[in-house]
């Protein structure tokens, strides 16, 4: 399969700028998610909590989003 089938006609380039992309929306969701969650936690291990709700909250955020949608 060619470079040009498998991505859309995207160049390498475009492909880690897109990936360079995601990966800055995905840092700042990272970061924000922690800090709601840690700053709403009233005890170290709920703070801990928060921050692995924090690392995961993608999933959660598309298994609601199915569950919603009856999928």
């Amino acid at each position: 399969m060619s470079e040009e089938n498998c991505c859309n006609g995207m160049n390498s380039n475009q492909i880690r700028q897109a990936n360079a992309t995601s990966g800055a929306v995905y840092g700042l969701g990272l970061i924000g998610a922690a800090i709601y969650f840690i700053s709403h936690a009233t005890t170290f291990w709920l703070g801990v909590f928060g921050f692995l709700k924090a690392v995961v909250w993608p999933a959660i955020l598309v298994y609601e989003a199915l569950r919603a949608l009856g999928a």
